[in-house]
C-alpha cells in the first residue's frame, strides 16, 4: 500500500514553498510541498515536516519561521533546499534577493509569489511526519503576477505543466 499511495499522490500537483527558520546560530531552510490553507480567522496555514528531522526540531525550538511560496524561477533553489546535508540557508541563497520577516526573522525571498511571516500555533504527530500549524502574522511579499513553482509526478513544473528538470 505505501508504494501505491506514494504513486497516487505524485499525480497531485502541489505548490512549492521554502520554510526558513533563524535560530541563534544560523538559518535553516527546507523545501516544503505539503503547505495548505487551514483558517482565515485566525490566519493559519499547515505543513508537514519529517518527525525527528532537523528543520522541525529548529522550528519547534525557535517557535517561528517564514515561508516563501516559490516562483517558477526558483526551481533550482527548491532542489538545493530539498537535498540532504545542505549548508546554511544564507549560503544557498547567494545572489538571490531576500529579506527577513519582521516577526520571525526568517528569510523571505523578495521574488517569491508570496511570503508569510509566521509563528508556531500547534503541532500534531501524524505517522512519520508532524503537522505544524502556523499562525500568519504578516505577508511581506505578494506578487500575484508571478508564475508559481509546482511539484508534479516527481518533477518541478510551472503552471503550464512545463517540466524544468528531473529531480
Amino acid at each position: 500500500m505505501p508504494v501505491e499511495l506514494a504513486s497516487a499522490l505524485r499525480q497531485y500537483a502541489a505548490g512549492v514553498a521554502l520554510l526558513a527558520v533563524q535560530d541563534d546560530i544560523d538559518d535553516v531552510g527546507t523545501t516544503v510541498t505539503s503547505l495548505m490553507s487551514v483558517s482565515v480567522d485566525p490566519p493559519l496555514v499547515g505543513l508537514a515536516l519529517t518527525t525527528g528531522g532537523y528543520p522541525l526540531e529548529v522550528l519547534e525550538t525557535v517557535g517561528s519561521g517564514a515561508l516563501t511560496l516559490l516562483a517558477a524561477e526558483h526551481e533550482i533553489l527548491a532542489s538545493r533546499f530539498a537535498s540532504a546535508g545542505r549548508p546554511s540557508a544564507r549560503h544557498l541563497l547567494e545572489g538571490v534577493p531576500w529579506q527577513r520577516g519582521e516577526h520571525s526573522g526568517g528569510i523571505v525571498l523578495s521574488g517569491g509569489v508570496a511570503g508569510l511571516d509566521c509563528r508556531v500555533h500547534s503541532t500534531v504527530e501524524a505517522g512519520d511526519h508532524t503537522v505544524v500549524l502556523l499562525e500568519v502574522l504578516a505577508v511581506p511579499v505578494l506578487d500575484e503576477r508571478a508564475e508559481p513553482l509546482l511539484r508534479l509526478r516527481g518533477r518541478w513544473t510551472d503552471g503550464s505543466g512545463r517540466t524544468f528538470r528531473r529531480s
